[in-house]
């Protein structure tokens, strides 16, 4: 029983064998190169886990005629996607390890999108936690200890903070990144999506995660189950800024609680253990858990934080942090040199980022909380200078 192929199949393997009976008269100037040795292994691979030839009186009719029909549909179609590899011109290394590692990226993509609400549930599930510590446990040692001005100056100081916290966290979870327009033809594009079949505008990329394109793509946050574009990149930043200070701002206030807390749990291991109330050593646990878990964040999240600062100052986003670098080393080996044409300058970065227009903004859009919109649409960009040669995209 011989499977069935259309005619798109059957026109491919005859294009196939023209191929090779080229390659094979016009010498072997392949023989020496990577990609000849990689199609002689997938000709040979090809061969030896050839299936046997199905008998004509064993498989046919009945249900074993049709298993043996979708296993011999199932490898045409590897031959098919084996074929498509060692027989096109544009395969080079990138290509196969991209092919070779699908299959984790497909385990990484979903898995980050089945547990985006379970991050998202763990980052307030610590944030109340702290929050409930404070109010608890420092506070009350801050108003019977600390003078008047400095009581003062630690509820102005935290309440800001724990507001722009959650202020930019909420908006940077329910604000949708911003995504390229579909009904419009004569939006301006500089490629194609390989995935949406869509024009794709200047700064787009294609989020495996969320299956769609995301206007000025930065990255896909798991910790906020949401993209990172166009339209919440302030939001993002800004959380993740405030997010950092309040860190340092807990572990620098509860220090010396933490000192204390940290001599009562070493000298309850004594003999015979102090005399605590339960409250006291619950309240110590708790001053620790406190400290050990903003001072972590603050580490963490602070490097994070000022990676995106360095980002920002340069007019880049993360993906285009990658793509810039691989467009000044192929430039460099012309004798050309990189500049990126969305870098305004370092302060004109920050006030395009931010909204920035008049002095009192720094003060009602940075820091007070703000939802104002961001500067253009993400589809059409203000470019530095204008040039002949490609630029990254």
């Amino acid at each position: 029983m011989k499977p069935c192929l259309d005619h798109s199949t059957l026109q491919f393997f005859l294009t196939g064998r023209v191929f090779r009976r080229r390659v094979g008269s016009g010498g072997m100037r392949l023989g020496s190169s990577w990609r000849w040795l990689l199609s002689r292994a997938m000709k040979l691979a090809l061969r030896w886990c050839r299936p046997c030839r199905l008998q004509k009186g064993g498989w046919v009719g009945g249900s074993k005629g049709l298993i043996g029909h979708r296993l011999s549909k199932l490898w045409m179609y590897i031959k098919l996607l084996l074929r498509s590899l060692y027989y096109n011109s544009l395969t080079n290394s990138d290509t196969l390890l991209d092919c070779a590692f699908e299959p984790v990226y497909w385990i990484v993509d979903n898995v980050t999108h089945c547990f985006g609400v379970v991050f998202v549930c763990l980052v307030v599930l610590l944030t109340s936690s702290v929050v409930i510590i404070v109010y608890l446990f420092v506070l009350p040692t801050i108003f019977t200890t600390y003078p008047m001005h400095w009581t003062a100056w630690h509820l102005c100081c935290g309440h800001w903070l724990l507001i722009l916290v959650v202020f930019h966290y909420y908006k940077a979870t329910t604000t949708t990144p911003g995504y390229p327009p579909k009904d419009k033809c004569d939006v301006p594009s500089v490629s194609i999506c390989k995935k949406c079949i869509t024009p794709k505008p200047p700064r787009t990329h294609h989020c495996s995660i969320c299956n769609i394109c995301i206007l000025k793509m930065d990255h896909h946050c798991p910790w906020l189950n949401n993209c990172v574009g166009h339209m919440n990149h302030r939001y993002f930043f800004s959380f993740c800024l405030y997010m950092t200070l309040g860190c340092i701002y807990c572990s620098i206030s509860s220090r010396n609680l933490f000192l204390e807390a940290y001599n009562a749990i070493e000298t309850s291991f004594q003999t015979p253990p102090p005399d605590h109330s339960p409250r006291e050593s619950v309240a110590y646990k708790c001053i620790i858990f406190l400290w050990v878990l903003t001072s972590s964040v603050a580490v963490a999240l602070g490097g994070l934080t000022l990676w995106h600062a360095k980002l920002i100052s340069r007019g880049e986003t993360s993906v285009e942090r990658h793509i810039n670098r691989k467009e000044a080393r192929r430039l460099q080996e012309k004798g050309k040199v990189f500049r990126n044409p969305y870098h305004h300058g370092r302060l004109n970065n920050w006030k395009l980022f931010f909204g920035v227009e008049t002095r009192s903004h720094w003060l009602t859009r940075v820091l007070l909380p703000s939802s104002h919109l961001p500067s253009g649409d993400g589809i059409t960009w203000d470019c530095t200078f204008t040039r002949s040669d490609p630029v990254a995209i």
